[in-house]
C-alpha cells in the first residue's frame, strides 16, 4: 500500500510519527467510456477557456477569484495557512464513540507508526482500548481541513474522517409524518417482524456485492457472442392495502422461510 499522508499524532506532549493509508476499495467494475461508433476510448482534456488549447498538468495552478482577478496559490501557501495541521493530527478531546451520530461518519483510513513511533503508537492504542473511548482531532490533507476520529481496532489505530456539523443538511425541508397515528397493535407486529429478522449472531461478511458479479457474467457471455435474455422481475406485494394485514402476512412469510 502507498501512504497518502505522513505526519504525527499529537497526544499531549507526545508526538507519534505515522503514515495514513486508504482503508477502502471499490467493488464496482472498472467501465470505460467509449465512442459508440468505433469503441475508441473517450479522453478528457484540460482546455484553456481563452485559447482552446490543451494545458498540461505541470502548467496548471490553483487560484481563488478575488474581485475581478484570481489570486494564485502554491503548495507553500496551503501549508502557511496552518503548518501545524498540515503535519499533525492534534487530539483535542476523548469521547465515547456512541456519542457521535452516524451521520458524521465519512471515510476510514488505516494508520501505522513510522520508524521510532512504535512504542508511543502501541501506548495510544492500548489507552483507547482500556478507556473504550475514541480521540477527536483535525488535520489538513490535500488542501482541506479534516475533522477525524482515532479509534483502536486491536493493535491498529484507525483514522476515521468525520463530517463537520455544517456539512450535515437540516431536515426541515423534508415532508415527514409528524403527527401520524401509530396504532399499538401495528407497532407490536412491526417489533415482532424486526425480532424475526434479527440474527442470533451478526456476521457482516455474508454481505457481498452480487450485482458486480452478475454484471461480469453478462460481460463474459456477450464476449462469447451469447444472447442474454432479460430476466423477469416482479415486485412481491401484499394483496391487502391494510397495514396490519401486510405486517401479519410478512410474519407468516418469514415463518414459512424459516421452516
Amino acid at each position: 500500500m502507498r501512504a497518502i499522508w505522513t505526519g504525527t499524532i499529537g497526544f499531549g506532549l507526545v508526538n507519534i510519527p505515522i503514515k495514513i493509508y486508504t482503508a477502502i476499495q471499490s467493488s464496482t467494475l472498472d467501465l470505460d467510456m467509449l465512442d459508440k461508433k468505433n469503441h475508441a476510448n473517450i479522453k478528457f482534456q484540460r482546455v484553456n477557456e481563452s485559447t482552446g488549447r490543451v494545458v498540461e498538468w505541470e502548467n496548471i495552478v490553483k487560484g481563488y477569484k478575488y474581485g475581478d482577478d484570481y489570486v494564485v496559490l502554491d503548495d507553500a501557501d496551503f501549508e502557511k495557512a496552518s503548518p501545524e495541521k498540515s503535519k499533525t493530527i492534534s487530539i483535542t478531546e476523548f469521547v465515547k464513540e456512541e456519542q457521535i451520530d452516524s451521520n458524521y461518519f465519512d471515510t476510514p483510513y488505516y494508520c501505522e507508526p513510522s520508524k521510532g513511533g512504535e512504542r508511543a503508537y502501541a501506548l495510544l492504542a492500548a489507552a483507547l482500548r482500556e478507556t473504550g473511548k475514541v480521540a477527536l482531532g483535525t488535520f489538513v490533507m490535500r488542501t482541506k481541513e479534516n475533522f477525524c476520529m482515532l479509534k483502536a481496532e486491536g493493535d491498529l489505530i484507525e483514522v476515521i474522517k468525520l463530517r463537520f456539523p455544517e456539512e450535515i443538511r437540516a431536515t426541515s425541508e423534508l415532508n415527514l409524518p409528524k403527527q401520524t397515528e401509530v396504532k399499538p397493535a401495528e407497532l407490536k407486529m412491526a417489533v415482532s417482524l424486526i425480532s424475526q429478522l434479527t440474527p442470533k449472531k451478526f456476521n457482516i461478511d455474508k454481505y457481498k456485492d452480487t450485482y458486480s458479479a452478475s454484471l461480469m457474467k453478462i460481460i463474459e457471455a456477450k464476449a462469447k457472442g451469447k444472447r442474454i435474455s432479460q430476466p423477469k422481475f416482479k415486485m412481491v406485494q401484499s394483496k391487502s392495502k391494510d397495514l396490519m394485514d401486510q405486517l401479519k402476512e410478512s410474519l407468516e412469510t418469514r415463518k414459512k422461510v424459516r421452516v
